[in-house]
């Protein structure tokens, strides 16, 4: 039996965004332990603060301040915390309507166990020690022995010394990938430098990578057919952002190459050329690092440009 292959992949980046005129207020006002909410023109107080009313998509802005304490709506217990997850003990995901706010706020509940946590609990946020303008200024909510209460909300002009203007929000997903049949061969191939696809066996096309059954008509593959190592640039793109933790410098090239005898274009990074003399129709062919497992980049064969009718199905 082959070996079934598995590894750990990580997608992770980081997404950056400005903010509006009411999520800059809020953001800042909970560096200042001040939670702010927003008005509708319905009477409602919308805690987070949203730009535009989501009933009437009415644009708003008129501030607010709400209290610190309000009550568990509801919630569920995560016996098992993930890296950076608010903390690191078990806790309780809760959503919180604060007192004088229409909505309930999502955060973490610290509380010794599920049997501590119930509807209706009232609670309080423990703020931050250190406090930067984001949501985890709330350290979390912890237990709070008060009775329920009817705050009134006050009007804030949302104006703050030294406003927060943008935020950083990391994205990442981890999972274990297990490529199946028809990629481990093609995974095997290029550990040993060639390049193996599948060809459907109505439509005739090779399909590089192989997918196991052909997108077009959705029948299985299992005929392996090695193409290349050379192929043609199809269409490209010049990286101008450098990628954390790459050591490859911009600008650089990433192009989808269509390789002799495959009918689906791939993508990898065009090397061993000016980027700004990368074009539609170069020949390429791969290059191998020492025990690499597939190819670091391809780099211009010397041949002359493809026609362009020759890969225009491809583009």
């Amino acid at each position: 039996m082959p070996e079934v292959l598995s590894a750990p992949l990580v997608v992770e980046f980081p997404f950056t965004r400005s903010l509006g005129p009411v999520q800059s207020a809020f953001l800042t006002g909970l560096r200042e332990r001040t939670v702010l909410g927003v008005r509708t023109g319905r009477g409602e107080i919308l805690v987070p603060p949203v730009e535009y009313d989501p009933v009437t998509a009415e644009e708003i802005g008129d501030l607010v301040e709400v209290a610190a304490t309000g009550t568990v709506t509801t919630w569920a217990w995560n016996p098992s915390p993930r890296r950076d997850q608010p903390l690191g003990t078990p806790f309780a995901w809760v959503l919180v309507r604060l007192d004088g706010a229409d909505t309930a706020l999502l955060h973490v509940l610290d509380a010794p166990g599920p049997e501590a946590v119930r509807t209706g609990m009232r609670v309080r946020i423990r703020w931050a020690p250190d406090r930067t303008g984001a949501i985890t200024d709330i350290a979390c909510f912890e237990p709070y022995a008060s009775e329920s209460v009817t705050a009134e909300p006050r009007p804030h002009s949302g104006e703050f010394a030294d406003p927060v203007a943008g935020i950083v929000t990391p994205a990442r997903l981890d999972y274990t990938y297990h490529p199946g049949r028809a990629q481990s061969a093609y995974l095997e191939a290029l550990a040993g430098q060639r390049v193996v696809g599948e060809r459907c066996p109505a439509c005739r096309k090779v399909y590089v990578p192989p997918r196991g059954a052909c997108p077009t008509c959705g029948v299985a593959t299992d005929e392996r057919v090695e193409v290349g190592p050379r192929g043609t640039v199809t269409t490209f793109c010049i990286v101008n952002i450098k990628a954390k933790n790459a050591a490859i410098e911009v600008p650089y090239v990433y192009a989808h190459i269509a390789l002799d005898g495959a009918d689906l274009a791939l993508h990898a990074r065009i090397g061993g050329i000016p980027y700004d003399q990368v074009r539609m129709g170069l020949r390429v062919e791969p290059v191998w690092t020492q025990g690499g497992r597939h190819p670091d980049h391809y780099r211009p064969t010397g041949e002359p440009d493809a026609d362009y009718d020759t890969y225009k199905e491809l583009v």
